[in-house]
């Protein structure tokens, strides 16, 4: 244990493959290691080497005030936090070499496994365009991709046309409308008052016109659509002339 041994710290991953090679070297048993001799070992190392490097890694650094520190408590008779931060300390590094074994043993499998490889095979394609087009879309296409594309046309008044030119249907037509079918025997449910047939604003209109006679009580729906109509003056009349 008396041999100094000099070590690049840049060869090695962390503090802990450090250890791992002072264990190794002085032949030490992982399981029953003489700590304060490995902790005197590293952190002679460790001083050597930042003497010749200042810019060790913090990590070997941080790993040396640890191990100060454990000294200083393993120097105290019956120190349970030593013997803690010492077994804390051997299941790092056994589980470290554990990981290190199979990591060599892996390697070693992929490397005596055959690989065989070949360069990449060209595919060949055609790549003729075998679509026909107009010569007005291909110039259209190109004067787009050309940030040239023509101003967007103004409609004309033919495109309006149909729709100023579509019959208004009054929500009070269809309110005669209605009570006229109901008078006359012609609408017995709700789906009688629409037709396919009939333009959408007279479809809408016509709906319309119905929620506005049930809701002044003149005509009764009912829940599977049935109509009826009540004749005669309707309570909410009678109430204001009471009034």
């Amino acid at each position: 244990m008396a041999e100094e041994l000099t070590f690049h710290l840049e060869e090695f991953e962390g503090p802990l493959e450090l250890l791992l090679a002072l264990v190794t070297k002085h032949k030490m048993d992982l399981h029953n290691i003489p700590i304060l001799a490995l902790i005197d070992q590293y952190t002679r190392t460790v001083e050597a080497a930042q003497a010749v490097d200042p810019d060790v890694s913090s990590s070997f650094i941080e790993m040396a005030a640890h191990l100060v520190e454990m000294k200083s408590y393993l120097l105290l008779p019956r120190s349970t936090e030593g013997e803690r931060m010492k077994q804390e300390l051997t299941g790092q590094l056994i589980e470290y070499d554990q990981c290190r074994r199979m990591s060599a043993a892996l390697r070693a499998a992929a490397e005596a496994s055959p690989t065989f490889v070949r360069p990449p095979l060209r595919l060949e394609r055609d790549e003729t365009y075998a679509l026909n087009h107009l010569p007005q879309v291909l110039a259209d296409c190109w004067e787009g991709l050309m940030g040239r594309t023509p101003a967007r046309r103004v409609p004309t008044q033919a495109v309006f046309e149909p729709l100023v030119a579509a019959p208004q249907v009054s929500v009070s037509s269809r309110v005669v409308y209605i009570l006229r079918r109901l008078i006359a025997g012609g609408a017995a449910r709700m789906s009688q008052l629409f037709a396919r047939s009939q333009s959408r604003s007279t479809n809408v209109a016509t709906f319309l016109a119905l929620l506005e006679l049930v809701r002044g009580g003149r005509v009764i729906l009912g829940p599977k659509g049935e109509l009826a109509m009540q004749r005669g003056r309707l309570p909410r009349e009678k109430a204001k002339e009471e009034e």
